[in-house]
């Protein structure tokens, strides 16, 4: 299963539901990176490879952001909103 955020498309995610953090990655997590990670104004984190691409986010109150929301919001450093019906399959096998 693939999600596509800010025209990235993830294709590992592990969600923890004790902490309500979602956490979607290109390819499974790799020794050495990411190289650079920023917090997002939203409390999220973006992470970068060494050529600037996003390698990988970390949302974090996702169901209760979606429960109240319908959507959660990621600046990196552009807006994107990401919609419950995006993130819901995810979250259903978990």
């Amino acid at each position: 299963m693939t999600i596509t955020v800010a025209n990235v498309t993830f294709d590992y995610h592990d969600y923890d539901a004790r902490g309500d953090t979602l956490y979607l990655s290109v390819g499974p997590p790799r020794e050495g990176l990411p190289v650079t990670a920023i917090e997002t104004s939203e409390g999220h984190v973006v992470e970068y490879d060494a050529s600037g691409a996003i390698i990988a986010l970390e949302l974090l109150h996702v169901r209760r952001a979606l429960q109240e929301a319908g959507e959660i919001t990621v600046t990196c450093p552009e807006e994107h909103h990401v919609q419950s019906s995006t993130l819901a399959p995810v979250l259903a096998v978990a």
